[in-house]
């Protein structure tokens, strides 16, 4: 029964967020480019057959984390439990216990103490994915809201927080 249910709520999240898929809409080249060919690139990778999970959520968001190390090519990460997804998108990432520079970082929304740590350590250049925006809708406010935040996306599944505080902010709802 819960598969089912399941299936129904992903359903009814991708068809509300229907008119919101590919890039429509987004007037940033930079934005539009990030999304078309990062969040809903399509192609099959080189890995993805060896890169398998039996949840649904932890393959599709283990497949966008693959496909956003290997376009921000990160030199440090701090360990989780997504390792050989970001392993395999960027070779030459170091796992560390932690970081002074983020580079490119994966946090829950639930665990404030940490994502406030990231954004503190956090430059122009650096990117945050926040897990689980719509369980704790307060906390992902509080992130947008931040004044180190620039422009951020809302996965449903997960937020991506950019840095660039230099270009104008904006909060974009995607279809994933």
């Amino acid at each position: 029964m819960s598969n089912r249910v399941s299936i129904f709520k992903r359903a009814f999240v991708w068809l509300s967020r229907l008119h919101h898929t590919r890039g429509f809409g987004i007037q940033s080249p930079t934005d539009y480019a990030f999304v078309r060919y990062v969040v809903n690139e399509h192609w099959p990778y080189y890995a993805y057959d060896t890169l398998t999970d039996d949840d649904w959520l932890t393959q599709k968001l283990g497949r966008l984390y693959f496909r956003m190390a290997n376009w921000r090519q990160p030199a440090r990460m701090v360990a989780d439990r997504y390792q050989k997804w970001w392993q395999a998108g960027c070779r030459k990432t170091q796992f560390v216990e932690h970081t002074e520079q983020v580079e490119l970082a994966r946090v829950d929304v639930a665990e404030r103490q940490q994502w406030q740590e990231v954004i503190s350590h956090s430059n122009s250049q650096s990117v945050l994915v926040v897990e689980g925006i719509h369980s704790d809708t307060t906390a992902w406010h509080d992130i947008m809201d931040n004044p180190r935040v620039g422009t951020t996306f809302d996965l449903y599944y997960c937020g991506i927080v950019f840095f660039d505080t230099q270009r104008y902010k904006h909060h974009y709802i995607i279809n994933f």
